[in-house]
């Protein structure tokens, strides 16, 4: 249980000095947009954008390895 808890403090102070450090402003182009926002909070939608990518990739594979499956019992 300490193990635990300790942990996620740990995780939860590395976050904190992760967004005090990374307040500057940057400029983020895509295409013909420009966004001016923190560096932390361009950090946490790539890790999100990144996360959604690849529970869609997962979901894929998973659904492609049933139909797969279900191919091969008719066969």
């Amino acid at each position: 249980m300490h193990v635990k808890l300790f942990s996620i403090l740990g995780l939860i102070a590395l976050a904190v000095i992760f967004i005090v450090q990374n307040t500057d402003v940057v400029a983020l182009r895509v295409l013909f947009w420009e966004i001016d926002m923190s560096r932390s909070l361009m950090f946490l939608f790539l890790l999100l954008i990144g996360m959604v990518a690849g529970w869609f990739l997962r979901a894929h594979m998973l659904h492609q390895s049933d139909h797969d499956a279900r191919t091969d019992d008719r066969r």
